[in-house]
């Protein structure tokens, strides 16, 4: 079965010239006799082919339904564009493989409908046709492919030699990705499993959250649930977990509007990590669009997963929390020409990937070895089509984009007014979900930050980078800092954009945790097995003097302190806050800013940190802001502020003041300054609302002091506010201590060192 490739190597002039004819024809007989012993045994033991009826082109992927005559099966339909032959794999409980030749087909679409086959089924396809990879063509028919549209996956990735569709282990490197391997990945790889639509949204209840009253909260599925000591140790690390009382009861008691989950998309673990013993824990190694991601299910993965899935997002809306799906459409588990061979690249590897001038080569924007073509009507098809799924199926509130730039790229460069963006733009079902872009990706041009069209909001680093320098000491004027705080109408407002177009962060599941951030500067990454060379070494982090943990209480008190200064700013900046799981109760990761591999106690929430009274009060500090957040629109604004008086007898919506208690100048601006105080007028808020009423609030005066020393402070007087009642103040463990206090307007106040202030004027 392998003569066809066995000629191909010798006929190819590029491999003639750098391959041993000695060498070639050893490995080729090993291989040839491999496959003919496999051959022999899957002839024996494979039942007789099921009748397969025409069926229907549409809907892709598998559908079990009630066929003509009544009789009860599923429809297969594959997009296959340049294949000369598919065959539908099944598999029974025992793995015995029986295959079923689709041989209608409908615009590139291969289809059948196969009377008998049931929920549960497990299937694979094999795709026939060249195999050419200098020109791109790598059908390769003994590979067991995953179909795109699998609605659940059984079994795991494991990476043998047998899974690549190459000759891996070729004795030229340079050219292994150009020799087939045929033997046969069947036995290795997982499979599909059809899934029976026994569920609808009817009862569902969306809390469909404002985008400015909205707070995220990022978590990993397994992460966050994994050592929790009130989760049954059966359901801890799966949906089932997450839906738990136990973890709905802290994320409601927190004040969050939303989890944003890591991947749960099927992923596949990298073949590097896999041989370090290492497995891929936040899951950005995507293979299957449509399948809740097996392993993080309590239930089973016969389908059982999409049941809990669903289960768990019921639970979450219940609870009045959206939830949101960190997707990764932009490469695949795949990776280069010299990865495996699952899904994509079997079915038609020039009709999903971009390549380059030289088709063997893959365009890499992603820095994952591969990018998807979204141009292609197919691709962007594929990512649609998971798109709707998991809103109208599985009843997801919306998505964060991971390198978004790299779907917004035409054929090269990033194109706001690509066909992802415009498909996206005027369909009717996704055009009303939370739409979140990493506004970048590894290529030329693709830093996109403040570019994405309305509709979309975006993380945004700026914010990032601007308060953790400020708390750190390193900007060189407050600039920059004014913008981040009042919703970055720098880079936001125009087309219509608002504030929440501004998704603020000071960590994310990328880089430190928050407490890591002030214990560290210099990333540990050593358990990755990477030599500590992955990972940014741009961490923006101050240690407060010691490098990591530290016994000293005056250093733990300071870091503890910077750790409710970034959590206040934060959470009291316009725009939409997002909080990654754990920061509240001081998680670290012992400086790691890379844990993607570290599924265990570094790339988990430790729970136990609530034991511990200074981290009881970080997660209370945490709750209290944003209760603030919430019973203050003032806080949590829709439009920008103009710097005017909305109404004839009101005050500017915002003003800055200097420690002398003036408004600041330009001058100000661009000087080095360490403090700075923000007025937000709650009687000049624009717009009204919902029974067109004026909206309404308290009047806060915010000051920030990024100093090592107390600074005297003096409050702004009349027209501002007569007298000031204290919120909040950062200086102190125990905030049960600081409300209350009232100072009057124009009097001269001590801001402890290192701290957030906040004052609400006093009626």
């Amino acid at each position: 079965m392998s003569s066809a490739a066995e000629q191909e190597a010798v006929q190819d002039p590029e491999r003639e010239a750098v391959q041993d004819p000695g060498t070639v024809a050893a490995v080729r007989a090993e291989i040839v006799e491999v496959q003919r012993i496999e051959y022999a045994e899957a002839v024996r033991a494979a039942a007789p082919a099921p009748a397969v009826w025409p069926g229907a082109p549409m809907p892709l992927g598998a559908r079990f339904r009630v066929g003509p005559d009544g009789v009860a099966g599923t429809n297969f339909a594959l997009w296959a564009g340049g294949a000369e032959a598919v065959e539908l794999c099944l598999f029974d409980e025992r793995g015995v493989e029986t295959r079923c030749p689709l041989t209608e087909l409908t615009h590139e679409i291969w289809h059948g409908f196969v009377p008998g086959v049931r929920p549960g089924q497990r299937y694979g396809y094999r795709v026939h046709g060249r195999w050419d990879p200098w020109t791109g063509a790598r059908w390769n028919a003994a590979k067991l492919l995953l179909d795109p549209y699998a609605r659940a996956v059984d079994g795991t990735f494991s990476l043998p030699p047998e899974v690549y569709g190459h000759v891996r282990d070729w004795p030229d490197q340079h050219v292994a990705d150009t020799v087939r391997d045929d033997r046969d990945s069947a036995p290795y790889v997982p499979k599909g499993v059809v899934v029976h639509d026994d569920d609808d949204w009817v009862e569902d209840r969306r809390p469909k959250t404002p985008w400015a009253d909205s707070v995220i909260y990022e978590l990993h599925v397994r992460g966050f649930t994994k050592r929790h000591p009130d989760i049954p140790p059966e359901l801890r690390g799966t949906y089932a977990g997450l839906a738990h009382p136990a973890a709905i009861e802290h994320l409601t008691r927190l004040g969050v509007t939303a989890v944003e989950l890591l991947p749960v998309h099927q992923f596949a673990h990298e073949d590097h990590l896999l041989r370090r013993g290492l497995h891929n824990h936040w899951g950005y190694n995507s293979i299957g669009y449509f399948a809740p991601h097996a392993d993080y299910s309590a239930s089973g993965t016969a389908g059982q997963q999409v049941g809990e899935f669903k289960r768990m997002v019921r639970a979450l809306h219940d609870a009045g929390i959206e939830v949101i799906l960190d997707v990764v459409y932009n490469h695949t588990a795949e990776a280069g020409e010299r990865g495996p061979m699952l899904s994509l690249r079997g079915i038609d590897n020039r009709g999903y990937y971009r390549l380059e001038g030289d088709p063997r080569r893959y365009a890499d924007y992603t820095g994952c070895g591969n990018t998807l073509h979204v141009v292609q009507p197919q691709v962007l098809r594929l990512i649609t089509d998971s798109l709707r799924y998991w809103v109208t199926e599985m009843g997801v509130d919306g998505f964060r984009f991971d390198l978004a730039a790299a779907l917004a790229r035409s054929m090269h460069d990033v194109d706001m007014l690509s066909p992802f963006l415009a498909v996206i733009a005027q369909d009717p079902v996704l055009r009303r979900v939370k739409l979140i872009a990493e506004p970048w990706d590894v290529g030329n041009g693709g830093y996109q930050v403040g570019a994405f069209p309305p509709l979309w909001t975006e993380w945004n680093d700026r914010y990032r980078d601007a308060v953790r320098d400020f708390w750190r000491g390193a900007l060189p004027d407050v600039r920059d800092l004014g913008y981040r705080l009042t919703g970055s109408s720098d880079l936001y407002a125009w087309g219509g954009r608002r504030p929440y177009a501004s998704v603020n962060f000071v960590t994310a599941h990328d880089g430190f945790t928050l407490r890591d951030l002030v214990s560290y500067e210099q990333k540990h990454n050593e358990a990755n097995g990477e030599g500590n060379r992955d990972g940014t070494n741009d961490n923006r982090a101050w240690n407060c003097g010691v490098e990591g943990e530290s016994d000293d209480p005056e250093i733990n008190r300071l870091r503890r302190r910077q750790l409710r200064n970034l959590l206040t700013t934060l959470l009291l900046s316009t725009g939409v806050p997002m909080l990654v799981a754990g920061d509240e109760m001081g998680r670290t990761q012992g400086g790691n800013n890379n844990a993607y591999c570290q599924d265990n106690e570094t790339g988990w929430v430790d729970w136990s940190l609530l034991d511990q009274p200074e981290w009881r009060e970080l997660t209370a500090l945490t709750a209290r802001v944003l209760t603030l957040r919430r019973t203050h629109p003032v806080l949590r604004r829709r439009a920008f502020f103009s710097g005017r008086a909305q109404a004839p007898d009101g005050l500017r919506d915002l003003a800055w003041f200097a420690r002398d208690g003036r408004e600041m100048t330009e001058g100000d601006w661009y000087a080095p300054a360490a403090t700075l105080g923000l007025y937000l007028s709650g009687r000049d808020i624009p717009g009204r609302d919902a029974r067109g009423e004026p909206v309404t609030d308290d009047s806060f005066l915010a000051v920030l002091h990024a100093g090592a020393e107390p600074v005297a402070f003096t409050l702004p007087g009349a027209p501002w506010a007569d007298a000031y009642e204290l919120a909040l103040d950062t200086s102190r463990e125990d905030q049960a201590e600081a409300p209350g206090t009232v100072l009057d307007g124009g009097t001269e106040v001590t801001v402890p060192a290192r701290s957030v202030l906040l004052l609400r004027v006093a009626e």
